[in-house]
């Protein structure tokens, strides 16, 4: 299916060896791609002349190879992009010259058209005059038809066509941009414009944050990361306009100082903390990124990125669901997942907690949707990339998913033990809430059966579950479980510190 949707367009001239046949398939692939032949000539002759040399079984073919991504280096990822559709052709076919088409738009005013008749009998009008230019604002007077261009040429224009009656017809405008006489960007330089302006912005406040919260050492080096900052924000703003160098200048370094106080709290607020700056950088940096990626998705890349990322989330989601986390802590005790018992709703914000993890790993699909979007050679669009990538972001997640579910769950099992060595009260996991407790038994406590050591009803054990009508236990002594039927003994609220039962 041909690609309607593109961001570049690159004029690229390639030469088919091989003959009619190998040349019909060349044709036929470049409409597969989307990409118009615009002509095509015998080597030797055309655009590129005698450049090329002459041969009767080779054609060079003009064709426009269209794209997504930024302006620069958009002529390598056409040459490339044309490369592998020839390479999985089988064709013989080198690109002699490719050259991008900027086709970049001015920034023009926009008019409506108006009732000139109307208007000048409301200026005729001795009460109607004082509000003439109110009404004039508001669309009083407004015809059918919009223009755009300078003022003499959108006048004219409104008045093509009008005949005997043009001076019957008038513009006003719709913006302010017709007053100002200095020259403006085009539309998409304008914009790239702008948003490194305001990324520069953003580098100066975010390093005097993070020198805040650091030592002594980290301070230079974060305040030479401002300073830079503030000098790329300056140069920015140099740049924002093509005239008024100084006031883009103040108004982009007003801007980052504004960032600024909000970030140290200045203004009153809060402020931020590198924690804060880092996570917003990191969800913009890889919404960004997706966003790149997604967009330039043909149906064939929907479906072979799809179907592993979805059967990656539910495998993840499936492992979840029995409460890994659970286990992993109840492992890390020498208890079974069946000795906590947990509710379903803790076992689900466990499974949230466990999939939440997977953002930090769309880094990889994010940095590969940047690398599309600036045409960097290993990330053209190709069967075998692909392959690869998905393969590697499959072996990531779980890899990542797992090291984070032993690090959380040992870390937990690690403060619940050393809770109940030092007599303290131990942290909660996901619904699992250890508490201090006094055992009182119905008969000898040699004669009730359990596992783990002998039971001493004069100290307290920590009580980390009912499940099954098992009461499951730690013991600070000698650092293991202890399991008792719950209907054999009476537990009783202890407080923390080690204290006796008696």
């Amino acid at each position: 299916m041909a690609q309607t949707r593109y961001d570049q367009r690159v004029r690229v001239f390639v030469e088919v060896r091989g003959g009619p046949d190998d040349w019909q398939e060349a044709e036929d692939r470049f409409d597969r791609h989307g990409w118009p032949v615009r002509a095509h000539h015998p080597a030797g002759q055309g655009p590129l002349g005698d450049a090329v040399t002459p041969d009767p079984g080779t054609r060079v073919y003009e064709i426009e190879v269209r794209l997504f991504g930024i302006a620069k280096g958009c002529d390598q990822g056409a040459a490339e992009r044309v490369r592998k559709a020839a390479r999985a052709a089988r064709l013989e076919a080198y690109v002699l010259r490719a050259e991008p088409l900027h086709r970049d738009r001015e920034t023009r005013s926009r008019w409506r058209v108006i009732d000139a008749r109307r208007r000048r009998r409301a200026l005729r009008s001795p009460w109607r005059r004082h509000v003439a230019s109110w009404a004039l604002a508001r669309g009083s007077y407004d015809a059918d038809g919009l223009v755009t261009g300078p003022a003499g040429q959108a006048l004219r224009l409104a008045r093509a066509g009008h005949g005997a009656h043009a001076s019957t017809v008038a513009v006003r405008p719709l913006d302010g941009m017709w007053k100002d006489s200095r020259r403006r960007w085009p539309e998409e330089e304008g914009e790239r414009r702008a948003f490194l302006a305001v990324a520069w912005a953003l580098v100066a406040p975010v390093a005097l944050v993070c020198a805040v919260h650091t030592g002594p050492a980290g301070r230079w080096f974060w305040g030479a990361g401002a300073a830079v900052g503030v000098a790329g924000a300056a140069r920015a703003g140099r740049r924002l306009f093509p005239d008024g160098r100084m006031v883009g200048t103040v108004v982009v370094l007003a801007v980052s100082g504004f960032f600024t106080a909000g970030g140290l709290g200045l203004a009153g607020s809060d402020g931020w903390t590198p924690s804060d700056a880092f996570t917003t950088l990191l969800v913009v940096g890889v919404l960004s990124g997706l966003w790149l990626l997604v967009r330039q998705w043909t149906w064939g890349e929907w479906v072979t990125w799809a179907v592993p990322l979805v059967v990656t989330l539910l495998v993840s989601t499936f492992l979840a669901a029995g409460s890994v986390l659970h286990a992993l802590y109840a492992d890390a005790l020498d208890l079974s997942s069946s000795d906590l018992d947990v509710p379903p709703v803790w076992q689900f914000l466990a499974a949230l907690k466990l999939l939440s993890v997977l953002a930090y790993v769309l880094l990889v699909p994010a940095w590969w949707g940047v690398a599309r979007h600036r045409h960097h050679f290993y990330a053209t669009p190709g069967e075998r990339t692909n392959v690869i990538l998905h393969a590697l972001v499959f072996v990531v997640i779980l890899t990542f998913t797992g090291g984070f579910a032993l690090d959380s769950a040992g870390r937990a099992a690690q403060r619940t033990k050393a809770a109940a060595a030092r007599g303290e009260e131990p942290p909660p996991y996901f619904g699992v809430e250890p508490s201090w407790t006094c055992v009182r038994t119905t008969t000898a406590p040699a004669r009730i059966p359990g596992e783990g050591p002998a039971l001493d009803p004069d100290r307290p054990y920590l009580l980390i579950n009912v499940a099954d009508g098992t009461a499951v236990l730690w013991d600070q002594i000698t650092g293991e479980p202890l399991k008792l039927p719950a209907d054999k003994a009476w537990l009783l609220p202890a407080e923390p510190g080690g204290g006796g039962c008696g």
